[in-house]
């Protein structure tokens, strides 16, 4: 029966580029839609920036430009990222949109006069020195139940805890270091406590969909039964901000907006209404509460909480339809470490695509590894390499490069089933598929590679123990001619089989042979897995190996360009930069709180420095020919704060204290510490 599917993977933050974890997102979830539509379902599946919020509003004010034209210039880079990795979204909008502007405030007013929304007056932090009120991101400080240091200001990243800015202990600004004050401010929120939206909670997280199965993970439902507790106690949900904030004003309250997490999910239903428009369907008949359609999210274990909870009791609530399912996933991480660009353990989708590296690699490297557990895969160089070379070139590909040579040249490319190929052929590869596009379709997609992979072993060894090569000596012999002609139809037919079943995986591959060896005038569907063609065409190279010196040059930085010329009795301005790279550096007044010698060096001073974070840094300087320590105890400098911890002989060095010198420092010797006029406050931004 042919199902109506909606599909969405998670909203991506509108301040900056794809991140490896965008990519493996979006090829699970377009793995999953291509083979949902093979099957001859129809699949509306979108996505959507997320464009709102304080970071956009701060990073555009750094950069002197509005938000929406931070928004425009990264939304631009978009379809290189999604073309290049062959993810095709049916559409891709902005929750900064008239479309997501309406039914937030729909939505709402709905939450409003169902007496689910509450306005209250409350304590905020509020930054002085910057002169706004801080959003929990913006806040820093130490877990009130773990007691980890630097976590945000909403939930730590240590132990999992979900608590109020004003919950942290010792707190401070991540704006400007200050340590923020309490200010009354009118806030609305939602009343998730609210014994009607506890009782939703309970059923709807425990429940299953119209197709049986349940609406959420087995770790994703023991997380809620955690967050619910015994006797169903949730926090309400703060939904405002005050101004100045870059989002949807929240109607009939001016000044206020729409918290970024109420109207971002929105953008899931604001983009499909978009798409609807475009494509002349019923958006409102589509996401009835009672129609067939299946919704269904695909996201990271990050964000659980909002989706979870937060989104389907506003859907249910607002008399919308609530998601059938979340399909949630871990993180990646390279070589079983965390993504770190300083440690050059990142991968850069788009210098993986710059380096021409078959995107299709990374397509089915990533397919081998996800299940449809909430588990971190890892990308581990050696095994890409291996798997890849192995599976698609030694396995897959290498079955159509021989037995193609032998039915072109003694054949003319005519295969030798007429009517249908043979009963156990078509039952086995009819199998196979089977449990391959089960597989997809439960997400186990390592699994399904695994089946794919073992049927092209039996396929390889019959074709072996057939010895193709050997009979293609004795053609005088009518049944050895006979033999080779059908081990050849056999093999190709296999082929074709294999080359369905993988082409959610590698769509431009399998299109590819779809149309050039096979004849169609369309992309594969399930059900061609075992229908013969009458005819192939001459095989043409499919696919090459990786070349481990990719991998290599994947993982180095890009070479820095040449020096300019040292001009004569000074130093020539370094190459050109834009205000993104300069953005980057994160410098800040620092109180030089104690200076010591560095025994052992005849360079360094050991400083002890005040960032304004309610902590003191070690940083490591090369200024002892220059400077007495006790002449720099007090005084302020400027530092690079995000500047990644170096461990050197003598202890690790957090930071690096800026001084000026000259080009040729034999011949003009001297170095000055950069020295702020007064005023300047440990913590403050040098912009």
């Amino acid at each position: 029966m042919s199902r109506t599917l909606f599909v969405t993977t998670a909203l991506p933050y509108a301040n900056g580029s794809f991140h490896i974890g965008h990519i493996m997102e979006y090829i699970q979830a377009d793995i999953w839609v291509r083979s949902m539509r093979m099957q001859g379902h129809t699949v509306h599946f979108v996505c959507a920036d997320d464009a709102h919020g304080a970071p956009i509003m701060l990073k555009a004010e750094s950069e002197g430009i509005t938000p929406r034209e931070l928004v425009q210039r990264i939304a631009a880079e978009r379809p290189k990222y999604l073309q290049g990795f062959h993810v095709r979204f049916d559409h891709w909008h902005s929750t900064d949109s008239d479309e997501n502007t309406e039914l937030s405030r729909q939505i709402y007013l709905r939450l409003r006069d169902a007496g689910l929304i509450e306005t209250r007056t409350i304590e905020q932090f509020y930054d002085p020195v910057k002169g706004m009120f801080l959003a929990d991101r913006y806040i820093k400080g130490e877990c009130p139940k773990c007691g980890a240091k630097d976590q945000y200001g909403d939930s730590c990243e240590v132990c999992g805890a979900v608590y109020a800015p004003t919950d942290l202990r010792n707190p401070y600004s991540t704006l400007t270091g200050a340590t923020p004050v309490l200010k009354s401010s009118d806030h609305f929120f939602f009343k998730l406590s609210d014994p009607r939206c506890v009782e939703f909670l309970q059923q709807w997280t425990g429940s299953v969909n119209g197709n049986g199965s349940p609406r959420l993970q087995p770790e994703v439902y023991a997380k809620t039964r955690e967050w619910l507790g015994e006797e169903g106690k949730l926090a309400d949900w703060d939904i405002s901000r005050d101004a100045p904030y870059f989002g949807i004003e929240i109607p009939d309250a001016p000044g206020k907006y729409f918290y970024v997490w109420l109207d971002a999910p929105v953008g899931y239903l604001a983009s499909l209404k978009a798409y609807c428009a475009k494509a002349g369907l019923d958006f409102d008949a589509l996401l009835d509460p009672q129609s067939d359609t299946e919704q269904y999210h695909f996201i990271g274990k990050d964000i659980i909480y909002f989706h979870a909870l937060f989104w389907p009791t506003m859907l249910h609530f607002a008399q919308r339809k609530t998601p059938d399912g979340l399909h949630v996933h871990g993180f990646i991480t390279v070589s079983g470490e965390k993504m770190s660009k300083s440690r050059g353990t990142g991968i850069s989708p788009l210098r993986y695509l710059e380096l021409g590296m078959n995107p299709e690699w990374l397509r089915y490297y990533i397919a081998a590894k996800l299940n449809a557990h909430v588990e971190d895969i890892d990308f581990n160089p050696e095994d890409f390499v291996a798997r890849v070379n192995s599976d698609l070139v030694g396995k897959y590909v290498n079955i159509a490069s021989r037995a193609s040579n032998f039915l072109i040249k003694h054949f003319d490319g005519q295969l030798c089933f007429e009517g249908g190929v043979p009963v156990e052929l078509d039952a086995e590869l009819n199998a196979a598929a089977t449990q391959v596009r089960n597989a997809f379709e439960a997400r186990e997609y390592g699994k399904a590679i695994r089946e794919i992979m073992a049927t092209a072993d039996r396929i390889n060894q019959a074709f072996d123990t057939a010895q193709p090569w050997v009979l293609a000596k004795q053609q005088d012999d009518a049944a050895k001619k006979q033999q080779l002609h059908e081990i050849c139809s056999r093999t190709m037919v296999g082929f074709k089989a294999l080359s369905v079943m993988l082409a959610p995986v590698l769509p431009a591959l399998a299109s590819r042979v779809a149309r050039e060896l096979f004849g169609l005038d369309r992309d594969f569907e399930w059900r061609d897995v075992a229908v013969p063609p009458q005819r192939i065409a001459p095989y043409q190279h499919l696919a090459q190996r990786v070349d481990p010196k990719l991998l290599d040059a994947l993982f180095e930085p890009p070479a820095p360009p040449a020096p300019a010329a040292v001009e004569p009795g000074g130093e020539a301005i370094a190459p050109t930069i834009t205000i993104d790279d300069f953005a980057k550096i994160d410098l800040r007044i620092a109180r030089i709180v104690d200076c010591e010698h560095v025994a052992g060096s005849d360079k360094l001073l050991r400083l002890t420095l005040d960032v304004g974070e309610g902590r003191m840094r070690n940083v490591f300087s090369g200024i002892k020919s220059a400077y007495k320590p006790e002449d720099l105890i007090g005084k302020l400098t400027v530092m690079v704060a995000n500047l990644a911890p170096r461990k050197m002989k003598f202890g690790v060095s957090e930071g690096m204290v800026l001084a000026a010198s000259h080009g040729d420092e034999k011949a003009n010797p001297g170095i000055y510490v950069l020295e702020p006029v007064s005023g300047a406050q440990p913590g403050m931004r040098v912009r």
